[in-house]
C-alpha cells in the first residue's frame, strides 16, 4: 500500500521533561518521525515542552511548539495548525496520555483530526489493567492473578484474595510510577495511596507476587497488512522483582530454547492483533516462573518504549523511523531496511550474531534520602550498551562503560573483612546499584553458583559466566 494522501500535515506529540522512567530514548523515536515523515512529503507539527531536546531544533519540524503536552494546550495548536492527523506513540506515556484526553473530550472529532499508530480504543485497552486482562483470556493467554482496586477499601479487599507479597501497579503510568511491592500490611498502605494518588484514572492493579521468575521483551513491529516481525528479543538478567528499566538485559535472549521463544513470538503477534496496533513497533512483556516453565503476559507498550531504542540500536534497524512510515499507510515489504543497504526489505526479521548488553547507570548520590534498594519502581537516570562477540565480553565492556571507576568485576568488600560474608548476602538478597559486583565478591569469597542463584534468582547461565 502507497503512503496515505488524504493527510498532508501531522502533528507529533512529545515527551516532555527528562524524568526518571522517560528519558532521551523518546527524543530519539521522535527525531527519527519527524526527519522520516518530512522526507516522505508531509507537513510535521511538533509539540514538546522540553527545549533541551534534538526533536525541538528548528530544522527538524515545519512548526515547533514547546509547550506542556496537555489536552487543553494542544487543542489550541490544533485550532491553529489544523493537522490532518495525531501522531501519539513517539512520546511516551506522556503522549499517549494526551491523545486518550483529546479523544475523550471530543477534541479529535470536533476537528477531524485521525489519531494514527494506535488508535484511542487500543491505546485503552493496552494500558487499562481490566480490558487488558480480558483481551489476554479472550486469546487464551494468561495474566498474573490479579483485581482492580479504585479506592483504599477496595484494595485492602483485593489484598485478603490474592494474598501477601503482592506488586502493586497504578495504571497509565510510566517506568513503574507509584507502584511498588508490598511484603506487609504498612507497606501495602502506603504503596497503594501513593499509586492511587499518581494514576490519573485513580484505578490500580494488584498482582499476585511473580518475584523470582525470569522476565523477556519482544519488540514487535506490525503494518496494516498484517504482516508482523519480531525485531529483537530481549532476556532481563534480573528476575522479576527489579524495574526492567533498572535491570541489566541482554539481546538476544540467551537462555530461552528455540520452543519457547517461537511460543513468546506467536504470542506476541496474537497479543498485538487482539489489542488492535494496527502499525508500529510495540513491546510486550512475558513472565517465565523457572521451576515449572508457565507464562504469563506482564504487560504490553502499544508505542515505541525504552526497549525500542535499545533494540534500534541492537540490531541497526530504525524501529521509529519505519513505526512513522507505517502509520501513514506503508507496508513493511515496502520499506527498505537500511543497515543491509537496501538490499532487504523492512519484512525481513534482523537476525544478530552478536551479544549486546544494557547496564542501567544509578547516581544515589544525588537524591539523598533516597531508598537505594531496587523495586518494580525505576531508579535508573541513564543506561550503557556494549556490543560483543559473546556474553562475557559484551558485559566486561559494558561494566567499562558506565563510567563509575570500574574496569570490570573490580572488588567491592576486602577479602579480610570479617563481616564480608553478611554484607555480601545482605545486598544479594535486597538488590542495590553495584549488585553485579556482589555477585563477583560472593564468588571470591568462596559462595558457589547454586549459593548465589538461591540469593538473587539469577539464571544460573548468567552467574557462571560472571
Amino acid at each position: 500500500m502507497p503512503k496515505r494522501t488524504d493527510i498532508k500535515s501531522i502533528l507529533i506529540l512529545g515527551a516532555g521533561p527528562i524524568v526518571i522512567g522517560q528519558a532521551c530514548e523518546f527524543d530519539y523515536s521522535g527525531a527519527q518521525a519527524c526527519k522520516a515523515l518530512r522526507e516522505e512529503g508531509y507537513r510535521v507539527i511538533l509539540v514538546n515542552s522540553n527545549p533541551a531536546t534534538i526533536m525541538t531544533d528548528p530544522d527538524m519540524a515545519d512548526a515547533t511548539y514547546i509547550e506542556p503536552i496537555h489536552w487543553e494546550v494542544v487543542e489550541k495548536i490544533i485550532e491553529k495548525e489544523k493537522p490532518d492527523a495525531v501522531l501519539p506513540t513517539m512520546g511516551g506515556q506522556t503522549a499517549l496520555n494526551c491523545a486518550l484526553e483529546l479523544d475523550k473530550h471530543g477534541v479529535l472529532a470536533k476537528h477531524g483530526v485521525e489519531l494514527i499508530g494506535a488508535t484511542a480504543d487500543a491505546i485503552d485497552k493496552a494500558e487499562n489493567r481490566e480490558r487488558f486482562d480480558k483481551a489476554m483470556k479472550n486469546i487464551g493467554l494468561e495474566c498474573p492473578r490479579a483485581e482492580i482496586a479504585h479506592s483504599m477499601e477496595e484494595a485492602r479487599d483485593t489484598m485478603t484474595r490474592i494474598g501477601l507479597p503482592c506488586i502493586i501497579r497504578p495504571s497509565f503510568t510510566m517506568g513503574g510510577t507509584g507502584g511498588g511491592v508490598a511484603y506487609n500490611l504498612e507497606e501495602f498502605e502506603e504503596i497503594c495511596e501513593r499509586g492511587l494518588d499518581l494514576s490519573p484514572t485513580s484505578e490500580l492493579l494488584i498482582d499476585e507476587s511473580l518475584i523470582g521468575w525470569k522476565e523477556y521483551e519482544m519488540e514487535v513491529v506490525r503494518d496494516k497488512k498484517d504482516n508482523c516481525i519480531i525485531v529483537c528479543s530481549i532476556e532481563n538478567f534480573d528476575p522479576m522483582g527489579v524495574h526492567t528499566g533498572d535491570s541489566i538485559t541482554v539481546a538476544p535472549a540467551q537462555t530461552l530454547t528455540d520452543k519457547e521463544y517461537q511460543i513468546m513470538r506467536n504470542a506476541s503477534m496474537a497479543v498485538l492483533r487482539e489489542i488492535g496496533v494496527e502499525t508500529g513497533g510495540s513491546n510486550v512483556q512475558f513472565g517465565v516462573n523457572p521451576a515449572d516453565g508457565r507464562m504469563v503476559i506482564i504487560e504490553m507498550n502499544p508505542r515505541v518504549s525504552r526497549s525500542s531504542a535499545l533494540a534500534s540500536k541492537a540490531t541497526g534497524f530504525p524501529i521509529a523511523k519505519i513505526a512513522a512510515k507505517l502509520a501513514v499507510g506503508y507496508t513493511l515489504d515496502e520499506l527498505q531496511n537500511d543497515i543491509t543497504g537496501g538490499k532487504t526489505p523492512a519484512s525481513f526479521e534482523p537476525s544478530i550474531d552478536y551479544v549486546v548488553t544494557k547496564i542501567p547507570r544509578f547516581n544515589f548520590e544525588k537524591f539523598a534520602g533516597a531508598n537505594d534498594r531496587l523495586t518494580t519502581q525505576m531508579k535508573s537516570v541513564g543506561e550503557v550498551m556494549a556490543i560483543g562477540r559473546n556474553q562475557q565480553e559484551s558485559l566486561q565492556k559494558a561494566l567499562r562503560g558506565l563510567e563509575v571507576g570500574a574496569t570490570g568485576f573490580n572488588p567491592i568488600v576486602a577479602l579480610d573483612d570479617p563481616k564480608a560474608k553478611e554484607k555480601i548476602i545482605r545486598e544479594l538478597r535486597e538488590p542495590g546499584a553495584e549488585r553485579i559486583w556482589y555477585i563477583a565478591d560472593a564468588m571470591r569469597h568462596g559462595m558457589s553458583v547454586d549459593d548465589v542463584f538461591e540469593l538473587t534468582k539469577i539464571d544460573p547461565w548468567y552467574l557462571v559466566q560472571i
